[in-house]
């Protein structure tokens, strides 16, 4: 790590608004995960969607309800414009599919539970969406 790396790491974990920023974005997480697993079991179990076919579904949901909260609370001074904000953050969760469908597959293949390999594949790619969106989506423009 280059010493002006190691600078602005240091400077970024002694901000004391970068660790509220992670608590508000874990709370919005929470609410999201719950959202993803009440659609993902209910499209799993209720609507006979294959496991795949209902992360995918539920992660959108779960993506929708996390963008609006984590542009009116979580980042709300970091505001950009609505759409533009919007399709950098698309595209973030779109990474974050892509990394929950690759574990969520290896998970179920393990012989893990659906529902128990879901959750627990949220909370392994939870750190791509902070990074991504703390970094990209809802980046500071100054």
């Amino acid at each position: 790590m280059s010493d002006a790396t190691r600078v602005r790491v240091t400077r970024a974990l002694g901000a004391s608004h970068n660790w509220v920023q992670l608590a508000k974005f874990c709370l919005v997480g929470a609410s999201g995960y719950a959202v993803n697993l009440a659609v993902y079991t209910a499209l799993l179990k209720w609507a006979g969607l294959h496991y795949l076919g209902a992360a995918f579904c539920s992660f959108f949901v779960a993506a929708t309800n996390n963008y609006w909260w984590n542009r009116h609370w979580t980042f709300r001074h970091q505001r950009g414009h609505f759409a533009y904000q919007g399709m950098r953050f698309l595209a973030v969760s779109v990474w974050a599919l892509a990394a929950n469908l690759l574990v969520l597959r290896i998970l179920v293949e393990l012989g893990l539970g659906k529902i128990v390999a879901q959750a627990v594949a949220i909370i392994l790619v939870t750190p791509i969406n902070f990074v991504g969106n703390k970094l990209w989506s809802f980046r500071s423009r100054s």
